[in-house]
């Protein structure tokens, strides 16, 4: 099962994942999108980053967003994320 992203740091986090199953490090994935590595970094850490970047990292690492109805329990409580 896909997992199911709530908070930037959630996405960030999966996003690291994918990268390094994909075998590339942050200066090989900047490279690509043509962004500075510090910027992978943050994205990565923190989840911020611009939606620009964001859609630049998923193209890259052939990812695709999807919205959907939240579902009932899953990673974060809604208490965690607020």
């Amino acid at each position: 099962m896909d997992p199911a992203s709530r908070t930037p740091q959630q996405l960030g986090g999966d996003l690291r994942r994918y990268r390094k199953k994909r075998g590339l490090t942050q200066a090989k994935l900047s490279s690509r999108i043509q962004k500075r590595q510090a910027t992978i970094s943050t994205l990565e850490s923190s989840g911020n980053g611009t939606l620009e970047t964001l859609f630049a990292v998923l193209s890259a690492l052939d990812l695709e967003l999807s919205i959907r109805p939240r579902s009932k329990g899953g990673r974060a409580k809604l208490e965690d994320i607020f």
